[in-house]
């Protein structure tokens, strides 16, 4: 691998503009290609898990499915409806369905105190696509307001709400954008002294995320993106991308400086590919290779993430390859005639000097203090509720949400709802109907549920559904309490006792409730090769065994204390103030195998950087001892550069208004900042401290004192 990296570096500094160009000629392509063909969302069954996810499939085949559904509710400041209410209401109901988007409009329900009047308008086509089309039926809503000023008019659901958290997850991530790049042009000023150096990274970092964003496009059409996708391109995009270009540029201002100058553009360039440029392979095919095992959970919204994940760090990779030297020749060549190199610093600074120090004399108390440290900030962790974040922790600044409080105070058995599915032979219809009114008269007495609504059967008789409105929200475990009743009490004592029938309990319950418990299920399988993969990649890469249980063990430190922090932060109330958001006492199913995966894979950007210095130190013939302390110090700067970086770009997440996605950008931002400044400064050069030669076992490096190096005979 060397030698080929060595040699596409060669070429692109002997041709830097041919190279240049044919990098951007190749993010066009990929950004046209992904526009012309266009991308491929997902649709409502990509998102089937579980029970529920059955449920669904069964409705479906008899036209019963969930249908988008927008609400409009008339009010009069808690006043009782009159006739003039009644009027308002066929005005909303004619011009509603005058709309080629909405197939149908129900009969005005009032609520039970007679102060609120609420319309259903059901839409054309799949429940996803809503939010596609509600913007025509919102603009006939406001149209009714203006006309009736006396009434409070507004319109809610599933397709709004939708609308809503797209448009301000869109505001939230450009100013992730405007937080995020200006910090990190800060940093890499401040690490290169160079203005045009500390543009290289970020418009590679920038060209990387236009290509990868074109080539998702196209790989949707195998993998459909949930929406996710973009959002997970441009958390990593500008992380990984500075990271790669960052390691790679430093190593060749090191070897320049380190040869006085003297060295001619196109050796700088391939003496920084055969080093760094080598770890940046490495650390880029870990990434890929951790993510993808995402695609092992079996779900929509996991594998959107793989695929953006893989696609955006393998095109980093590719720039700091092709792009990247080219760049850095032109520019070695400008400052050559400059004037002469300025020494790099390469033991790390006053601080990186100081803890190595103190490492070097007493690595045992060293390791023993950071890690129960570590082990002290993973202890919240044993306290993690998991919950799938249903709709009613959105942000109330989305005005669909304000709507939504107000429509399910004044007709509380629109918060959530079970569905009971059965499919059977047309002739058993009558037997069916029977069971399932059955197991209505027992819901009807739980405390949990409201009455009822109709029993629907399908056209052909095959497929009946019984509606159970619950009068909680999907995250109260009330509403989670009467799913388990009617799965294990009221369904065996009525349509569990007929032959030759298929049932499923789905609905909005049971979607919350089987997302994560399908999860729990993949969490092992995931853990599992998430876990081989690292031990034998960084076998592999430094030809020891010893080097990937130790990754192991570091990467799962880091992600048990970012866990508890995480806990300790978003399931209590003490920084709901400090980061702007309401608790709701349980983190998002979602986090920590995000977590997990992606830190597993970040984390070998350090972890390789480092180890690769410590082990050309010991090919060098350096001892054990002083080889850890010259790579550790020698790669801090670049290390702390770069993990400054990443966690800027996460922690531009931690403002964001969408729930998971603060915790998410928190979570990756403290583990980064634990995984650079306390495992690869202080526990990591520790543990190898005490391992000594140890280290590379079974082998060893060939400088290696100890052991035998063949030479060349004749």
């Amino acid at each position: 691998m060397r030698n080929c990296l060595v040699a596409t570096a060669g070429w692109s500094a002997r041709r830097p503009w041919l190279a240049m160009i044919g990098w951007f000629v190749f993010v066009a392509v990929c950004l046209g290609a992904g526009a012309v063909i266009g991308g491929k969302p997902a649709a409502t069954e990509d998102f089937r898990i579980g029970e529920a996810g059955r449920g669904e499939a069964m409705a479906a085949s008899g036209g019963l499915q969930q249908r988008a559904v927008e609400r409009v509710l008339i009010t009069s400041g808690g006043s009782r409806m009159g006739p003039a209410a009644d009027d308002v209401a066929r005005e909303v109901a004619d011009r509603m369905l005058r709309l080629p988007e909405v197939e149908s409009v129900a009969a005005p329900v009032y609520s039970s105190t007679n102060t609120a009047l609420r319309i259903d308008v059901i839409m054309v086509g799949a429940e996803l696509d809503g939010k596609k089309h509600v913007g025509a039926l919102r603009a006939q809503t406001e149209q009714v307001q203006r006309v009736h000023p006396e009434f409070l008019i507004e319109q809610t659901g599933g397709p709004s709400i939708s609308s809503g958290v797209d448009e301000l997850r869109g505001r939230d991530l450009t100013r992730t954008e405007l937080i995020a790049l200006p910090v990190t042009l800060i940093t890499l000023l401040f690490v290169f002294r160079s203005v045009a150096m500390a543009l290289v990274p970020v418009l590679l970092a920038v060209s990387s995320i236009g290509a990868a964003i074109g080539l998702s496009m196209l790989a949707s059409h195998l993998f459909p993106d949930n929406g996710v996708g973009t959002n997970i391109i441009l958390l990593l995009g500008l992380a990984v991308g500075v990271d790669y270009t960052l390691f790679y540029s430093k190593r060749a201002r090191e070897e320049r400086a380190r040869f006085g100058g003297v060295l001619g553009t196109q050796t700088l360039v391939e003496l920084a590919a055969a080093t760094s440029g080598r770890a940046v392979v490495v650390s880029g095919l870990a990434v890929a290779v951790s993510t993808a095992t995402l695609y092992l959970a079996d779900d929509v919204i996991f594998s959107s993430i793989a695929t953006a994940a893989i696609l955006v760090t393998l095109v980093a990779v590719v720039s700091s390859l092709t792009a990247l030297p080219a760049l850095l020749a032109v520019l070695t060549r400008r400052a050559v005639h400059a004037g002469p190199a300025r020494r790099e610093q390469t033991s790390g600074g006053r601080f990186t000097r100081y803890i190595l120090g103190r490492i070097a004399a007493e690595p045992a108390v060293g390791l023993a203090v950071s890690v129960l440290v570590m082990l002290a900030l993973t202890v919240p962790a044993l306290g993690l509720e998991l919950t799938d974040m249903g709709r009613e922790t959105h942000p109330r600044t989305i005005p669909a949400m304000q709507t939504f409080d107000r429509m399910n105070a004044a007709f509380p058995e629109l918060k959530s709802m079970h569905q009971v599915v059965v499919t059977a032979e047309p002739d058993r219809v009558h037997h069916v109907g029977g069971a399932l009114r059955a197991l209505a008269l027992r819901a009807a007495a739980d405390p949990a549920l409201t009455a009822p609504r109709e029993l629907r059967t399908s056209a052909d008789g095959r497929v009946s559904l019984l509606e159970l409105p619950v009068r909680h929200y999907v995250s109260e475990k009330a509403a989670g309490a009467s799913l388990e009743r009617i799965r294990a009490n009221y369904i065996p004592a009525t349509i569990g006792k007929l032959s030759d029938i298929d049932f499923a309990v789905t609905g909005d319950v049971a979607r919350y409730a089987d997302y994560p418990a399908h999860q729990k299920q993949k969490l092992p399988l995931i853990v599992g090769a998430l876990l081989l993969v690292t031990v034998v990649l960084t076998a592999a890469a430094f030809r020891s065994l010893m080097l990937g249980l130790i990754g192991v063990v570091l990467n799962l430190l880091s992600v048990g204390a970012s866990l508890g922090l995480v806990t300790l932060v978003f399931q209590h109330t003490w920084a709901e103030g400090l980061l702007d958001f309401d608790s709701t006492g349980t983190v998002g199913s979602r986090v920590p195998l995000l977590l997990l995966v992606i830190l597993f894979g970040l984390s070998m950007d350090y972890q390789v950087f480092v180890l690769s210095r410590i082990k050309e130190a010991v090919d060098r013939g350096v001892g054990s001892r002083q080889a850890v302390l010259e790579g550790v110090g020698g790669s801090a700067g670049v290390v702390t550069s770069a993990a400054f970086v990443m966690v800027t770009v996460f922690a531009s997440f931690v403002p964001l208004h969408i729930m998971e996605m603060k915790q998410m950008g928190f979570a990756l931002a403290v583990a980064v900042m634990l995984d650079a400044f306390v495992i690869r400064i202080v526990i990591l050069p520790a543990l190898l401290l005490l391992l000594g030669d140890r280290t590379w076992w079974p082998a060893r490096p060939a400088g290696t004192p100890g052991r035998r190096v063949p030479t060349k005979v004749g």
